[in-house]
């Protein structure tokens, strides 16, 4: 479908300066119509007092408690208004101005319901000094089950799309994105176009990527968005993506 307007989402609490970065990188893309709707859940940090000198004409800043990310992302999907939406963390950025140029012109070639893209991952003050990449060709349905998803913050769907999937789901602590990919690409088989190309800068250590504990989190959280979703697997299928991240680590 045509994309005319592009919505990016960003939820926040008490991100601190760091989310200037995101909402410039946001404010620096060249596709003609862009949207950028920020969910705050209540920052005390400052934030609104940072965000709003920033927000351009049509731009969308909620500052409200909420239930935590995965209730902050549904109610700034509501919200937006765009085409197509991307989801961008607080703390992380575009790789470069024509991300998002890019990402509609597929959406306008290929028909997909999503468009994937590939990640960075940076350490903190270090954005442009990439310690390993996210890889989301390597991505095919039939492996969910083994634990293997495309890289989120580089996943773009159309606005249908996310009407037919559904919200995220908030009985998940860390892995509701992990259970949408499930819904999305098995139970209502979205079609998709990946583009071999970086769409984000990901800074470490965000909830997902904490320590031993987030893993063993995550991984039940994985095997249990499986299950409940009638998707046949098991822990050791589920623990196996963890050989990929090697290699990504070895390829970089």
């Amino acid at each position: 479908m045509p994309i005319h307007k592009l919505s990016v989402v960003t939820v926040c609490y008490n991100p601190g300066p760091i989310l200037v970065e995101a909402i410039r990188s946001v404010q620096a893309q060249d596709f003609a119509d862009v949207e950028h709707v920020i969910i705050d859940g209540g920052s005390t940090d400052g934030t609104p007092d940072r965000v709003a000198p920033l927000l351009r004409a049509g731009d969308v800043f909620v500052s409200e408690p909420d239930k935590g990310i995965y209730d902050a992302m549904n109610k700034g999907i509501a919200r937006a208004g765009g085409d197509a939406i991307a989801l961008l963390n607080a703390d992380d950025r575009y790789a470069d101005p024509g991300v998002l140029s890019r990402v509609a012109a597929r959406f306008d070639s290929s028909g997909a319901d999503a468009v994937l893209g590939d990640v960075s991952f940076f350490r903190p003050g270090a954005p442009d000094v990439s310690i390993r990449r996210y890889n989301s060709g390597m991505f095919r349905p039939s492996r969910i089950r083994w634990g293997w998803m495309p890289a989120h913050p580089a996943m773009v769907l159309t606005r249908e799309a996310y009407d037919r999937v559904g919200p995220y789901s908030t009985e998940y602590r860390i892995a509701a994105d992990f259970d949408f990919i499930v819904r999305a690409f098995l139970k209502h088989g979205l079609s998709y176009s990946y583009l071999r190309d970086v769409f984000v800068k990901m800074q470490v250590g965000g909830v997902s990527t904490a320590g031993g504990s987030a893993r063993q989190t995550i991984n039940r959280e994985m095997l249990r968005a499986c299950r409940e979703n009638g998707v046949p697997s098991n822990a050791a299928m589920i623990n196996s993506r963890y050989l990929m991240k090697v290699l990504e680590l070895i390829r970089r």
